[in-house]
C-alpha cells in the first residue's frame, strides 16, 4: 500500500512530460496484454485468411480453407513473410510443447495457441513503430512524450496491431522506411553544409597549412550519398510482395530520400541518378528471394526442374504483378464492395483518428490554400521533416481515394505520419496562435471559439482518449466476438463425439470461421503414426456450410437438404451418425421462428439451444428494440407460440419499471451468438403399429388377414425370388422387413393406394413416421430424384410380390415420394 501511495504521489506531483510518459507505458503494456486476455473481437476475415489460416492448417496439418488469393494457377498473395514470420516460429513453438506435454503432462498446441501466437509475433513487431516514433524524435528534437502517448493509446495499435493482417506489417515497414529516410535526410543536410562552409573557407585561406588543415576537415566528413541504400531496397521489396499498395506509401519515403541535398553545390543531377540505378541493383537480391520462394511453394518450380535446368519464364510466380492485374480489373474488385472515391478522406480518416483526422485534414486544407494564394513564404521547406511526413499522408491517401473499394485497414500506414506532425495538438488546441492571414470577424471568431489553446485543448485528449476506448472495445471485444467461442466450442464437440459420427456445422449472418480453430486433423493430407511409423489418411469428419446473408427461409431448405442426406447416411450400409448445428446471431432468432413456421419443418426437425456466446455483434443483424431474443429459447415452445423461454416484449409499449427491463434485457441477449443442434424426430414402426392397433380394430383385423395371406404365400413358395433380392441389398432389407406389419396395415387401411404424398396420408405416411425427414420440400429436391435401390426393386424377382401384396409395403420407405 506504501509503495502504491508513493507511487500515485510521484504521478500527481510530476510534470506533464513524465505523466505523459507514464500513460504511455500503461498503454504499451495493456497492448500486450490484449493479446493474451484475449481480443475475441473478429476485425475483418482478412485477418485469419491471409496468413495464419493457411500457414497453421499446413503446419500442423488442419482442416484449413485456402482462399482464391492462395491458388497455383494465378497467386496473389506472396508466401514468403507468412512462412518466415509464422512456419519458422511454429516449429520452436512445436518443440517447446513436445518437451511440455512429455515432462509436465501440459498440452500447448490447442485453439487459445492457435489465436494467441500468431498475434503475439505481430504485436512484437508493432512495437518497431513506437522505437521509429522515438529515434525520428530525437533526432530532430521534438517532444517524444506526447506522441509516444497518442501512438499507444491509439485504438490502431491496440486492435489492428495485435492483429495478423497484413496491414499491419505495412505499417511497420513503413515506420521503418520513414525512420531511415528522415535519419538520411539529416545527415545529408548536415554533411552538405558542413561541406560547403568547409569549401567557403578553402577559397578564403591565406595559407597553403591552413588549406590544408581545411582539406583534411573535409575529407573526414563521413559518406552520405548511399546511407541506408541495402535495407531501403529491401524493405521496399519485401513490403511490395506484403502488399503491392506499399508502391503508393514508399514511393514519396524513396522520392524523398533520392531528392536529399539537391540545389546545393555539392549534390546534383548525376547523384541522383546514381542513386537510382543503385537502390534499383541492391533489391535485386530479395526480389529474387521472394520469386524464388513463391514459385517453389506454388510448385511452378520444383527441385527436379532446378537439378536438370529445365527452367523457363513459366517456372517464376511473380505475385504482386498478378495482384495489380486482378484489382486493375474494376469488377473484380467491385465483387468486394463499391465505396465512392470519398469514403477514405471523409469517413475511413476520421473513423481511425478522429480529432487528429479532422486536424490533419484542416492542416492539408490550409497548406494547399497557401500555395494557390502563392504565400510560399509560409509553406514548409520542401527537403523538410514535415514535407516528407505530409507527403507520406496525402500522396498515398490521393492515389488510395482512385480506387473503388475501400476500407479502413488501407490507411494505417498512414498513422505513424500522422501522429508525429499532429499529436501535439491533443495539448496545445488545434491552433498556438492566428492562423488565417486577413482579419475578420467570422474568423476570429472560429479562432477564438474553436481553434484557438484555450477553446480546443482542455478538451481534444479526453475526447481522443473516450473515442479511442470505445473503438477498442467494439472493434476488439463486441464485433463478430462469438467466432472464436464457437471455434472452441466445436472443437470440444469433435474431440468428444463418438466414432463414425460426422459433424455438420451451419452459419449464418456471421463472418467466416476460420477452421484451424477448430483443430480437426486435414483430411487430404497423409498423417504420420509415431508409434506404429505408418502413414494414414484422416477420414474427414467436420463439415462446415457458411452462408453469410443469405435469407433465413433460404436457410432453413439448406437445413432440410442436409439433414435428408444425412439421414440417408444413417440409414446406409455404414451407418453413419451425425450431428448437426446452426449459429447465427441471437437477434435473429424471431426471424428463426418465423422462418421455421413458414417451412413446416418444426414438426419433425427439433431445434434445442445449446448455448449464447456474449458478447457477439453482427453488422448484418443489429439488435431490434422489440424481438425475441434466446433467453432459454428452444423450436418447439415457438410452434404453440407460448413464448415460453422468451421475453414477452410485444406488448404495447408502457413506461413500467418491468416493460423496461425486459426491453433493456432482450437488448442486451440480442448481443450473442446462439448456437443450436439440430435433431431429427424419429418415430419407431413398432410404437406406430401398437398405436394403430389400438384406436383402429377395423385396421388391426385387415392387418391380421392380410399377414394370413402372407404366410400362405410364403408357404407356397412364391417369394423365394424376392428373398434373393433381399439379400442382394441387405442393407434395406432390415428396414423393410421390420417396418413391414406397419406398412401393410397403413395400405390395407389406405383406400388410395396410387397416392404417395405424405401430406395426402399423414396418419399413416411411412416417410413421415419413419424418416421425417423427408418431407414433400425436401424429397423434391434434384438431389433426391433416382436413388439406386429402384433399379434394384425394379427387378423382375419383384414383380409377383408387387401384383399380389401392394408393392408400397415393401418398397424402401426413402422411394416413396416418387
Amino acid at each position: 500500500m506504501r509503495i502504491t501511495r508513493h507511487l500515485s504521489q510521484l504521478w500527481e506531483k510530476g510534470t506533464p512530460v513524465a505523466g505523459h510518459l507514464n500513460t504511455y507505458f500503461f498503454f504499451a503494456l495493456l497492448r500486450v496484454l490484449l493479446v493474451f486476455v484475449p481480443q475475441l473481437g473478429y476485425v475483418h476475415p482478412d485477418e485469419f485468411f491471409q496468413s495464419v489460416e493457411v500457414m497453421t492448417g499446413d503446419h500442423f496439418r488442419l482442416e484449413h480453407t485456402r482462399t482464391w488469393e492462395f491458388n497455383n494457377t494465378m497467386p496473389v498473395r506472396s508466401i514468403t513473410l507468412p512462412w518466415a514470420l509464422l512456419r519458422v516460429p511454429w516449429s520452436f513453438y512445436e518443440f517447446a510443447a513436445l518437451y511440455a506435454r512429455s515432462y509436465w503432462k501440459v498440452e500447448l498446441i490447442n485453439s487459445y495457441a492457435y489465436l494467441v501466437f500468431p498475434r503475439l509475433i505481430y504485436t512484437l513487431i508493432s512495437y518497431s513503430n513506437d522505437w521509429c516514433l522515438y529515434r525520428i524524435c530525437r533526432l530532430y528534437g521534438l517532444r517524444h512524450e506526447i506522441r509516444l502517448l497518442a501512438l499507444g493509446s491509439c485504438w490502431v495499435l491496440l486492435v489492428f496491431g495485435t492483429r495478423t493482417f497484413s496491414n499491419t506489417l505495412e505499417l511497420a515497414m513503413c515506420s521503418w522506411l520513414l525512420w531511415l529516410v528522415a535519419e538520411s535526410m539529416l545527415k545529408t543536410n548536415t554533411v552538405v553544409y558542413k561541406k560547403e562552409y568547409l569549401e567557403e573557407k578553402y577559397d578564403k585561406a591565406a595559407s597553403i597549412s591552413e588549406r590544408v588543415k581545411i582539406w583534411k576537415l573535409k575529407n573526414a566528413l563521413p559518406a552520405h550519398n548511399l546511407q541506408h541504400l541495402f535495407a531501403m531496397s529491401s524493405i521496399c521489396v519485401a513490403g511490395v510482395f506484403n502488399r503491392p499498395t506499399f508502391l503508393l506509401f514508399g514511393a514519396p519515403m524513396v522520392f524523398f530520400w533520392l531528392l536529399r541535398g539537391m540545389g546545393t553545390r555539392s549534390v546534383n543531377f548525376r547523384d541522383f541518378n546514381l542513386r537510382i540505378g543503385l537502390f534499383c541493383v541492391c533489391a535485386l537480391p530479395a526480389l529474387l528471394l521472394f520469386i524464388f520462394c513463391d514459385s517453389l511453394y506454388y510448385q511452378h518450380l520444383t527441385v527436379g526442374e532446378l537439378h536438370m535446368l529445365q527452367l523457363g519464364i513459366d517456372n517464376f510466380v511473380f505475385t504482386p504483378w498478378n495482384f495489380i492485374k486482378y484489382n486493375l480489373d474494376s469488377a473484380q474488385t467491385a465483387t468486394h464492395g463499391v465505396h465512392p472515391c470519398y469514403v477514405h478522406l471523409l469517413v475511413n480518416m476520421p473513423l481511425l483518428f478522429n480529432v487528429l483526422g479532422f486536424a490533419s485534414l484542416v492542416a492539408f486544407a490550409q497548406l494547399l490554400l497557401r500555395f494557390f494564394c502563392a504565400e510560399y513564404q509560409l509553406l514548409p521547406r520542401f527537403q523538410s521533416i514535415v514535407s516528407l511526413m505530409s507527403g507520406a499522408i496525402f500522396v498515398p491517401l490521393f492515389f488510395l481515394s482512385l480506387i473503388n473499394h475501400q476500407e479502413p485497414r488501407f490507411l494505417l500506414p498512414l498513422t505513424f505520419p500522422l501522429l508525429l506532425l499532429h499529436a501535439p495538438k491533443l495539448v496545445t488546441g488545434f491552433s498556438a496562435t492566428y492562423p488565417f492571414q486577413t482579419q475578420h470577424r467570422l474568423l476570429r471568431w472560429l479562432y477564438e471559439r474553436i481553434l484557438s489553446r484555450q477553446a480546443s485543448a482542455p478538451h481534444l485528449l479526453r475526447i481522443w482518449y473516450v473515442c479511442n476506448v470505445v473503438m477498442t472495445l467494439f472493434f476488439g471485444f463486441i464485433h463478430q466476438a462469438g467466432i472464436f467461442p464457437l471455434a472452441q466450442q466445436m472443437s470440444r464437440v469433435v474431440a468428444t463425439k463418438p466414432t463414425a459420427t460426422h459433424v455438420h456445422l451451419l452459419t449464418s449472418h456471421t463472418y467466416s470461421l476460420p477452421l484451424h480453430l477448430v483443430n480437426v486433423p486435414s483430411s487430404r493430407v497423409l498423417h504420420f503414426n509415431p508409434q506404429t511409423h505408418q502413414r494414414y489418411r484422416h477420414q474427414r469428419d467436420f463439415f462446415l456450410y457458411e452462408y453469410g446473408g443469405l435469407a433465413l427461409d433460404t436457410v432453413m431448405h439448406k437445413v432440410k437438404l442436409i439433414s435428408g442426406n444425412c439421414e440417408l447416411k444413417r440409414n446406409g450400409p455404414n451407418r453413419l451418425r451425425y450431428k448437426m448445428y446452426l449459429a447465427l446471431p441471437a437477434s435473429l432468432s424471431g426471424e428463426l421462428h418465423e422462418a421455421l413456421k413458414r417451412s413446416n419443418a418444426s414438426s419433425y426437425l427439433n431445434f434445442e439451444l445449446l448455448s449464447v456466446f456474449y458478447p457477439h455483434l453482427s453488422t448484418e443483424a443489429f439488435p431490434r428494440l422489440q424481438g425475441r431474443h434466446p433467453c432459454d429459447v428452444d423450436a418447439p415452445h415457438w410452434t404453440h407460440d407460448d413464448l415460453k423461454g422468451t421475453c414477452a416484449v410485444e406488448q404495447p409499449p408502457n413506461f413500467s419499471l418491468s416493460y423496461l427491463s425486459r426491453q433493456f434485457s432482450s437488448i442486451v441477449h440480442q448481443f450473442g451468438l446462439a448456437l443450436y443442434e439440430i435433431d431429427v424426430r424419429r418415430k419407431q414402426p413398432r410404437e406406430i403399429l401398437i398405436k394403430i392397433c389400438l384406436f383402429n380394430p377395423q385396421i388391426l383385423f385387415q392387418f391380421l388377414i392380410c399377414l394370413a395371406l402372407f404366410v400362405a404365400v410364403a408357404q407356397a413358395g412364391y417369394i423365394a425370388s424376392p428373398v434373393a433380392t433381399y439379400a442382394a441389398a441387405p442393407a434395406f432389407a432390415a428396414t423393410t422387413y421390420a417396418a413391414a406389419p406397419s406398412y401393410a396395415a397403413t395400405y390395407a387401411a389406405a383406400a388410395p393406394l396410387t397416392t404417395y404424398s405424405a401430406a395426402a396420408v399423414p396418419a399413416y405416411s411411412t416417410y413421415a413416421a419413419a424418416a421425417p425427414a423427408y418431407t414433400a420440400s425436401v424429397y423434391s429436391a434434384p438431389a433426391y430424384a433416382g436413388v439406386a435401390p429402384v433399379a434394384t426393386y425394379a427387378a423382375p424377382a419383384y414383380t409377383a410380390p408387387v401384383t399380389t401384396y401392394a408393392a408400397p409395403a415393401v418398397i424402401s420407405p426413402f422411394l416413396k415420394k416418387k
